[in-house]
């Protein structure tokens, strides 16, 4: 479900939305302290409270690397699938 958006400067901004397996909020952490090394110019969040325990990950300067963002998660017992529309 890859969109891509306007900040208020007008500029690209892609936006992908994963569903995962991760349910716990300390997993959640993990996993975000693993992306924001990896990818420090991403804005990464979870919704745990959402039945697909989403993952959203934004970057305000162009594209997204998917497969390097399921990549890195493999090995580390988490399932990230793109959330399809």
């Amino acid at each position: 479900m890859e969109s891509i958006l306007w900040n208020n400067n007008r500029s690209l901004k892609m936006v992908e939305v994963f569903k995962t397996n991760i349910s716990s909020q300390s997993k959640a952490e993990e996993v975000l302290r693993i992306l924001n090394s990896k990818f420090p110019g991403y804005k990464v969040d979870f919704d745990l409270e959402d039945c697909d325990n989403i993952l959203r990950v934004e970057n305000e300067n162009g594209t997204l690397k998917i497969d390097d963002i399921i990549c890195c998660l493999l090995g580390k017992q988490v399932v990230v699938e793109v959330l399809l529309d």
